[in-house]
């Protein structure tokens, strides 16, 4: 499910909202480790781009 994800997210980069929506309903689909692994990849991939949504999607599932 972990590679479907990022698959998804690379297809929809090109839109802020759309790739926001995508990474919040990813949460729901992955286990923490994956989840770990997932937020990883986000911030070397998009953080140059979308490094205010990372902090805010990303802040909120890993604090809890």
């Amino acid at each position: 499910m972990l590679e479907y994800v990022k698959l998804i997210l690379d297809k929809v980069s090109f839109d802020s909202k759309l790739f926001e929506k995508e990474l919040r309903k990813s949460m729901r689909m992955l286990v923490r480790n994956e989840l770990e692994t997932l937020r990883d990849w986000c911030y070397n991939r998009f953080s140059g781009t979308y490094c205010s949504i990372l902090d805010r999607v990303f802040g909120k599932v890993m604090a809890a």
